[in-house]
């Protein structure tokens, strides 16, 4: 009877976990995770911290006791794992004081990604805080209780997230990008700006373009951000510069990195390592429209990696993980924000010639009542296959948007492909020209 024992009890891990059980009844599974909440949702955080989610602990989707008596899966808590000998087969784990061994035949690493923590000058200070995991929530909801004023220092998921957390709390919001637009990684400058303007509109103070360069402080704690162009008091500081796959265990395992600085590993999330497997934020991507390695670290796809992992585990190359495309959410209060494949930057870099698409539309029917606006921007290459696209709106249904084209993108279609998809229409829901079909006859440039 095989043992697996897997390092990580968020999405990655707790998905392997489910799954290995489901392929093989008689198979030993063991859990570790360091914090006291398994199947934890970290995207929820800002939620939690605003008082949105009234609970904390509703991030996570079972208890320890659930998991362990329903999958039959023994799950530690508390227990940190400190060395993995590859020779012995051997997970060294601490809780509660005591040092234990455990022995594994199979070792699936899903430690996934830890907060960036920048080497500026005062950066030690109290009173700066990351946000990682939904244990952290009481903590930072009680660093934050007394303040006034918040500096946020990166203008990406997290930082926008927890910019509107903060607002939500009364707290008024300095943020700094060192970029010269927010969500960088995600969006081209002009569905940036789209962002911006509505984030100085809800009284976010926006620094853009602007380094810090140090943290000062007074009376022990942090009390100033100082940037390359000057230097604002705040009482607190949310760092959230991003956050780096949490590697260690994995190389201890005998893992290689990849190019990424992620965990190497194949189509069936095996990694350099016998008999090891890496899954989730801790572990490179393929990109499914370019063939590249990529590190785009999001639950969604961890989840999926833990399935395969946990399943090959048991069964040996059982299931395979195509890659991602780069799908990603999130929003600012009303505005949502949707976008998957590549943006232009990215198409520049790899050398790819691209046309490109920018409307402005409505979510519903234009005399159906509580229609919302929306930006679309495409880009398709030169034989007409759709790279990418970037959408915002004031409307959730933004986000079904960027799926159907993540769905148009992993099939390799094309805009005219997208222009003749049988896309639902009602008033309620959508013109009866679809915002995605009025962008791909833009870019046709008249062929359609």
């Amino acid at each position: 009877m095989a043992r697996v024992v897997i390092i990580g009890g968020g999405a990655a891990g707790a998905s392997a976990a489910a799954r290995a059980r489901r392929l093989d009844p008689d198979a030993e599974i063991v859990m570790i995770e360091a914090g006291s909440m398994i199947t934890h949702a970290p995207c929820g955080i800002p939620y939690a911290v605003s008082g949105v989610v009234a609970d904390h602990k509703s991030l996570m989707t079972y208890s320890p006791e659930e998991f362990e008596k329903e999958r039959n899966i023994k799950v530690l808590v508390n227990a940190k794992a400190v060395d993995v000998d590859p020779d012995k087969r051997t997970v060294t784990v601490v809780r509660g004081g005591r040092g234990e061994t455990l022995q594994w035949d199979k070792l699936i690493v899903a430690t996934g990604a830890r907060p960036l923590v920048p080497r500026i000058p005062g950066v030690e200070l109290p009173g700066i805080l990351t946000v990682r995991l939904p244990d952290d929530v009481p903590i930072l909801k009680s660093e934050l209780a007394g303040a006034s004023t918040v500096g946020v220092v990166g203008g990406g998921y997290i930082g926008v997230e927890m910019a509107e957390a903060l607002l939500h709390l009364g707290k008024k919001v300095v943020l700094f990008e060192m970029m010269d637009r927010l969500l960088p990684a995600a969006l081209d400058a002009d569905m940036a700006s789209l962002v911006a303007d509505e984030m100085k509109k809800r009284g976010v103070e926006l620094h853009l373009g602007e380094k810090v360069v140090e943290f000062r402080g007074s009376g022990g704690r942090v009390s100033a951000v100082v940037t390359d162009k000057g230097e604002y008091r705040v009482d607190k500081v949310i760092l959230a510069v991003g956050v780096k796959p949490d590697v260690d265990l994995a190389l201890k395992a005998g893992a290689k990195l990849g190019e990424t600085g992620a965990v190497a590993v194949n189509e069936y999330m095996e990694t350099a390592a016998p008999d090891v497997y890496a899954a989730g934020d801790v572990a490179e991507k393929v990109h499914r429209l370019t063939g590249r390695k990529v590190w785009i670290p999001l639950a969604p796809s961890a989840n999926k990696e833990g399935q395969v992992a946990g399943g090959n585990a048991v069964k040996g190359r059982a299931l395979r993980f195509p890659g991602v495309v780069g799908t990603a959410v999130t929003k600012f209060f009303d505005l949502y924000i949707a976008r998957t494949g590549l943006g232009e930057e990215e198409a520049q870099r790899l050398g790819i010639k691209y046309d490109k698409a920018v409307i402005k539309a409505r979510t519903k029917a234009q005399y159906y009542p509580g229609y919302a606006p929306v930006h679309v921007k495409m880009l398709a290459d030169q034989s007409g296959r759709i790279l990418g696209v970037q959408v915002l709106g004031w409307d959730h249904i933004v986000a079904a948007y960027a799926d159907i084209v993540a769905v148009a993108i992993e099939r390799g279609a094309t805009i005219e492909d997208l222009f003749f998809a049988d896309i639902g229409y009602m008033p309620a829901t959508a013109p009866v020209w679809h915002p995605l079909i009025v962008a791909a006859r833009v870019l046709s440039r008249g062929k359609l």
